[in-house]
């Protein structure tokens, strides 16, 4: 069985690159950096479901990802979480945070709907982490 990206993270975000397990996607969401990393394995639902093989280069792409969003966008803190209530696919996300941000100190998801009035923020936010992420 092939991978295939679920029809909601492929409707909510823009692809970025792919790493060596994950694909890295780009949150549409003008309020934070957002990435979201999907690893290309299909069937898993939740982290357990990840060969013991696949979990410590997850662990170092999520670190990957973490140091760009600080490095780039002076992320203050660093968000990391894989939830799956809305979408079973295995994915991770890794939110730069900002102590002024749309929702701080309370997690992204109690801040409203995703907002993309601006696509070149988004736009402008891709080129910067594809600069950032590929070598």
């Amino acid at each position: 069985m092939s991978f295939e990206l679920h029809q909601k993270l492929d409707a909510d975000c823009e692809k970025l690159c792919d790493f060596d397990l994950c694909t890295v996607l780009l949150m549409r969401d003008d309020r934070f950096p957002w990435v979201i990393l999907v690893p290309r394995i299909e069937g898993l639902r939740d982290y357990h479901d990840l060969p013991r093989d696949s979990a410590s280069t997850l662990f170092d792409e999520i670190a990957r990802v973490s140091t760009a969003l600080v490095d780039t966008f002076g992320a203050e803190k660093i968000n990391v979480a894989a939830l799956g209530n809305q979408v079973p696919q295995l994915h991770v996300h890794v939110i730069g945070r900002f102590t002024d941000d749309a929702a701080w100190p309370g997690p992204v998801w109690n801040a409203g709907i995703a907002e993309n009035v601006d696509s070149s923020v988004v736009e402008k936010r891709a080129v910067l982490l594809r600069g950032a992420l590929t070598p």
